[in-house]
């Protein structure tokens, strides 16, 4: 990979529930100390660092990565010291079981195992049972009045995996979305733009894309760009490539639709434009549901032009997410081209 591996690892291997993003907003603000001109935080802990145009600084564009991951957070403790969970986002409970944990508790983290009863001990009813996150459970391997002075209800928990490369890709927990939030640090390093350039970190987008509305209120930007992951379905169990998205290897994913959005057509050509004239490797994105941050922007503060750039990603929201190496470096590519070639005289009214 082109880009820096151990920051994506660092980034990838920290812990940020939403609404608990701490440690991820500590290494945006540290990585882009010596690029912004100004970086604040806002309430909700959105971090803003903003660039000033040279040519254009009147014409502000946003650019936005979230900074959370899916997690969980402690609803009860048992009597048996046991913890039961509620999901910060959306989980599939089906990969859970038999999991190691982070519990992010006051005096500090705690590890802990999600139970999984031995097959063989399972009737063949429980052993057909779909499995809910509100059925799971999670051992701390302490006895109950150790583990009632440990941890409260509202303690966060989150996936314990570390970031490996496995031959092309990049594999671990959280690539959803601090790839993107890498892809996003990167670019603003590598940009002299002529506009200002407005690099949001952003909270609670699992939950809701929470961050991203409050933003767009805050920043009232003239063109705005997202950044997340999205489905690649390039597996065996999908034999009909219409289902794929986008595959792995073929470039940064230029974004005409998801569940929440449906991006700007000039915007979106002009991405294109910009790819195609970069000699950027990159793949047209349809996604069927879901939403991403660029929803966030589109009308919180009026109508507004938006994009998104995504990297695609295999088993997302699951406990160990992969991401192609080409298609990481393609993406920051594309977004330090496009912006670096925004001079604010484009004309994205429809």
């Amino acid at each position: 990979m082109d880009a820096n591996f151990d920051l994506l690892q660092e980034l990838t291997e920290a812990h940020g529930a939403p609404g608990h993003e701490d440690r991820i907003r500590e290494v945006v603000r540290r990585e882009l100390a010596d690029v912004a001109d100004e970086i604040r935080t806002d309430a909700m802990g959105n971090v803003v660092a903003t660039v000033e145009g040279s040519e254009n600084p009147d014409y502000e564009v946003a650019v936005a990565a979230h900074m959370d991951e899916i997690g969980f957070m402690v609803k009860h403790v048992t009597d048996d010291g046991f913890l039961k969970l509620d999901a910060l986002g959306g989980w599939d409970p089906r990969v859970l079981r038999a999991q190691r944990v982070t519990v992010h508790a006051a005096e500090g983290d705690v590890e802990g195992i999600i139970g999984s009863p031995p097959p063989h001990t399972m009737s063949e009813e429980e052993r057909e049972s779909k499995d809910e996150v509100e059925d799971l459970y999670v051992d701390l391997g302490r006895d109950a009045e150790t583990v009632e002075d440990l941890v409260s209800v509202g303690d966060v928990v989150t996936m314990d995996q570390d970031t490996r490369v496995l031959g092309d890709t990049v594999t671990g927990k959280s690539m959803d979305d601090r790839v993107c939030l890498f892809a996003m640090l990167e670019a603003a390093k590598r940009v002299d733009p002529d506009v200002t350039v407005h690099f949001a970190a952003t909270v609670q987008e699992e939950v809701g894309l929470r961050g991203a509305k409050a933003l767009g209120v805050d920043l009232d930007p003239d063109l705005a760009v997202a950044l997340d992951v999205t489905v690649a379905n390039d597996i065996p169990q999908m034999s009909d490539k219409s289902k794929y998205v986008t595959e792995l290897g073929e470039g940064a994913a230029i974004k005409l639709k998801d569940g929440s959005v449906i991006t700007n057509p000039k915007v979106h050509k002009r991405m294109r434009s910009v790819a195609e004239s970069e000699t950027i490797t990159h793949q047209l994105e349809v996604l069927p549901a879901g939403g991403t941050d660029t929803a966030g922007f589109q009308n919180t503060n009026g109508a507004k032009p938006v994009g998104a750039i995504s990297v695609p990603l295999r088993y997302m929201h699951t406990v160990t997410e992969a991401a192609h190496e080409a298609d990481i470096d393609a993406t920051v590519d594309l977004l330090a081209a496009f912006l670096d070639s925004e001079s604010g005289a484009n004309d994205y009214r429809l």
